[in-house]
């Protein structure tokens, strides 16, 4: 540990651990929202992503994204299968910090992305031609995407800037669930969720772990840690207030399930911002995530998109705005390494962000569109109708989330 800041290696791996956490919860988040019949079959969907993207991310992927650079677009592979590394390596993005620890951290996040995408189309996927997806996913759209943003690649070179992933993470996990509902149809089947307490431990989980989420992209126990942290809970919790009132006044009750998203739409709105804006400016975040992405929902409910858990309108539309209100609201003040949003003067930046979140959510639609094509033509992508009908927790896994049903 010689050369290592002993607290910010500790903090990291605190928040690693979060965010690895996070995975759990949101297996349990989604299985609590689905019917009876899919509840193992979406868990294992997110779990699956434990051991499948950790494989990918120690053979080539924390090396396509964190190592060299091929024309701004992705990185390269010198740092595959591990090579080229210690346990006495300094970070890419700190000295104070080992790179193993980083690298572990950057798994973390890699790992919950593609598993958000499974709640937009529940009850239809084969889990082969998942976990199929899940590898093409991660090399085709999170790599190029996470290497141009975080990697030193165009975006990043150009001045953009996303704190947590706000692109990286929400915007084209949101974007490639709308692709995957527009290409596989609507369910024939439309459950209730089966179980309001499992989802209600699920968003616990989640919030909890939000906090290493954005927090530990400060990669120091520092000032834009503290802010990071204190803007996640002004955000969330405002959000959630926000999404409560707005169901009770347009549809006479309070909803638990409204609160629950609303909450994880204030999270996913600050994700990108948290440590560049103030935490005045975090409530305009919460007050925004709870409105813009109610309104999402319910433009994506007149047009019938079959987007099951509301993948698109919270995390899509949620990190599109997150990246758009950063471009209004950064200030150096909060951030020395970030940058002047329009509100403070910088006009420039505000229009990068807007560019950047155009661009990174066409690319994400159309890639995992392709990928979508490549493998229905190959494998078929969604189960047949008898399948659904059933069930696929019993149909693709032999399993019953309460046993005998």
């Amino acid at each position: 540990m010689v050369g290592f800041d002993a607290s910010s290696t500790l903090f990291m791996i605190i928040a690693t651990v979060l965010v690895m956490f996070m995975t759990p919860g949101l297996a349990f988040f989604y299985a609590g929202l689905v019917g009876q019949k899919n509840s193992i079959s979406i868990m294992m969907q997110s779990f699956a992503a434990l051991g499948v993207t950790t494989l990918l991310w120690v053979t080539i992927g924390y090396s396509l994204c964190f190592s060299g650079d091929f024309h701004g677009i992705i990185g390269n592979l010198n740092q595959a299968f591990l090579q080229n590394m210690s346990s006495g390596s300094p970070s890419p993005v700190s000295p104070g910090i080992p790179l193993y620890i980083f690298l572990a951290y950057e798994m973390m996040v890699v790992i919950i992305t593609p598993p958000l995408i499974t709640g937009a189309f529940t009850n239809r996927v084969k889990f082969g031609a998942y976990l199929v997806f899940l590898v093409c996913w991660q090399l085709f759209v999170y790599y190029p995407i996470a290497h141009m943003v975080w990697g030193g690649g165009l975006l990043e070179q150009w001045g953009v800037l996303d704190f947590g992933g706000g692109i990286v993470v929400h915007e084209i996990a949101g974007m490639s669930a709308l692709a995957t509902v527009l290409y596989l149809g609507s369910r024939y089947v439309r459950d209730k969720p089966q179980n309001l307490y499992m989802a209600g431990i699920g968003m616990a989980i989640l919030w909890f772990g939000w906090f290493g989420f954005t927090a530990g992209n400060a990669f120091a126990v520092n000032d834009v840690a503290v802010v990071a942290v204190l803007n996640t809970a002004v955000s969330g919790g405002i959000a959630s207030f926000v999404w409560m009132m707005l169901d009770w006044a347009i549809e006479g009750k309070p909803k638990f399930i409204g609160l629950l998203t609303g909450g994880l739409a204030g999270l996913v709105v600050i994700t990108p911002a948290a440590g560049f804006v103030s935490p005045t400016a975090a409530m305009v975040f919460g007050l925004a995530a709870g409105i813009v992405c109610y309104l999402a929902i319910a433009f994506k409910n007149r047009r019938h998109w079959d987007d099951a858990l509301d993948v698109w309108g919270v995390h899509g539309v949620g990190g599109m705005l997150g990246m758009a209100l950063l471009g209004l609201f950064a200030s150096l003040a909060i951030n020395g390494a970030g940058a002047n949003g329009l509100f403070f003067g910088g006009n420039l930046f505000f229009g990068k962000e807007l560019a950047a979140v155009a661009f990174a959510a066409a690319y994400a639609f159309a890639v995992t569109y392709l990928i979508l094509v490549g493998l229905d033509r190959t494998m078929k992508v969604r189960v047949p109708k008898e399948v659904e009908v059933t069930g696929l927790d019993k149909e693709l896994h032999g399993e019953l989330v309460y046993g005998d049903q």
